[in-house]
C-alpha cells in the first residue's frame, strides 16, 4: 500500500521536559513575558475570530511551541497549556463560523450524510417509490461500514485508526427523560377536620398572677420591719422553680426603687428592706441614679444559699401549682 503525504510535520527532536530549579532568571522572565504576549494575542483572537486566518494560528502555534524548548519550571507550564487552550476556543470559534456554499456549516447534515456513506441509510431514490411522500428511510439497526470511511481517513493521515477514535455522536442513541407518574393525592371527607371556633364566653380572664405576688411580698417585707437577708427571704428549700420566682418578683420592687438592698459591712451578707420610693425629682437632679444588675440563680447556688443560711422553712409560703384546665379552655 502506497504511503500517503501528511499534512502535519512531525517535530524531529522532541523537546525534553527537564526541570531545572535554577534555571537563569533572565530566561524565565523571558520566556513568561512572550507567554503573556502569547495570552493576550489569543483574548484578541477570541473577541474577532473572523479577523485571523488559519494560516496566522497555525504559525503562531509553531512559534509557541518553539518557546517550549524553553520551559523548564511548572509555572511557565502552565502558561503553555493557558496559551494553547486560547487558540483550541479561537479555532473552534473559527469551524462554527465556517461557510459551506451560501449557508452555515450544518454538523447534522453532514453526520446524516457520513452515515448514508457507511451504509447506514440508502438514497431516498432507491428506497422509495416514486408516489411516496415519506422525506427520510432508516434501515433501523443496519450496521455501519467503519472500513468504508476509514479507507477515506487513511488517505489523510498517518495516524493509526482505532475503533474507539470514531466511536462516538454516530452510535449514541439519544436518552429519553423518562416520565415519573406522581400519585394524586385522594382527599376523604372523613380525614377533613374543622378549625375550633372561640368565642368570647370560651375564654377565661386570668387575674395576673405577676401582681398579686409583688403586692404580697411587700407585705411579707413590711411584716419584717427591718433588713432581712435576701437569700434568707426568697429562697424555698422546697422548691427551686419558686425561688427563681420569687427573685423575679422581688426584682420588680427593686427597680421601682420601692426596695433598697446592699452588703452588710462586717458578713457581706446581701440585706433587702422596704424604703420610700423616691420621686422623679430624685432622679432629675442627680441624687440618684438608676443601675441595672443580673442576677443568676442556678441550682448549685439555691443549695449552696440552703446549707450557708440553714434555712429550712420558706419565708415566702409555697403557691401551689398552677391548674391547668383539662377541658381545653383558653386562658385571656
Amino acid at each position: 500500500m502506497p504511503s500517503s503525504s501528511s499534512d502535519v510535520e512531525m517535530d524531529p527532536e522532541p523537546h525534553n521536559l527537564a526541570y531545572d530549579p535554577d534555571q537563569d532568571p533572565e530566561e524565565k522572565r523571558d520566556v513568561r513575558k512572550k507567554y503573556r504576549a502569547f495570552q493576550k494575542t489569543t483574548e484578541d483572537q477570541r473577541a474577532q475570530p473572523k479577523q485571523y486566518s488559519a494560516e496566522e494560528l497555525t504559525i503562531q502555534v509553531h512559534e509557541v511551541d518553539a518557546l517550549f524548548h524553553k520551559v523548564k519550571n511548572p509555572q511557565e507550564a502552565t502558561l503553555d497549556s493557558h496559551v494553547l487552550l486560547g487558540y483550541t476556543h479561537t479555532t473552534a470559534a473559527k469551524a462554527r463560523a465556517m461557510k459551506s456554499g451560501q449557508g452555515a456549516f450544518d454538523i447534522d447534515d453532514f453526520v446524516s450524510k457520513l452515515i448514508t456513506f457507511m451504509g447506514g441509510r440508502k438514497p431516498l431514490d432507491d428506497k422509495l417509490p416514486d408516489d411516496s411522500d415519506t422525506e427520510e428511510v432508516d434501515d433501523g439497526d443496519a450496521p455501519l461500514n467503519w472500513d468504508k470511511i476509514g479507507r477515506k481517513a487513511l488517505a489523510k493521515s498517518r495516524r493509526v485508526p482505532v475503533m474507539d477514535f470514531m466511536l462516538g455522536p454516530l452510535s449514541i442513541e439519544q436518552k429519553k427523560r423518562a416520565q415519573v407518574k406522581r400519585a394524586k393525592l385522594e382527599k376523604h371527607k372523613e380525614d377533613e377536620r374543622k378549625p375550633q371556633e372561640i368565642r368570647e364566653e370560651d375564654i377565661a380572664r386570668s387575674e395576673n398572677e405577676t401582681t398579686k405576688n409583688v403586692a404580697k411580698i411587700t407585705q411579707l417585707l413590711n411584716r419584717e420591719g427591718g433588713p432581712i437577708n435576701m437569700f434568707a427571704f426568697i429562697i424555698n428549700p422546697n422548691d427551686f422553680g419558686q425561688s427563681v420566682e420569687n427573685l423575679f418578683y422581688l426584682s420588680f420592687l427593686i427597680r421601682d426603687g420601692k426596695c433598697a438592698m446592699e452588703l452588710a459591712e462586717e458578713t457581706l451578707e446581701p440585706m433587702i428592706w422596704l424604703c420610700e420610693a423616691p420621686s422623679e425629682e430624685d432622679y432629675a437632679d442627680g441624687t440618684l441614679k438608676k443601675r441595672q444588675l443580673v442576677m443568676e440563680l442556678d441550682m448549685a447556688t439555691w443549695r449552696r444559699a440552703i446549707e450557708v443560711f440553714d434555712i429550712t422553712e420558706p419565708k415566702i409560703p409555697q403557691r401551689p401549682p398552677v391548674k391547668q384546665d383539662q377541658k381545653g379552655g383558653w386562658y385571656g
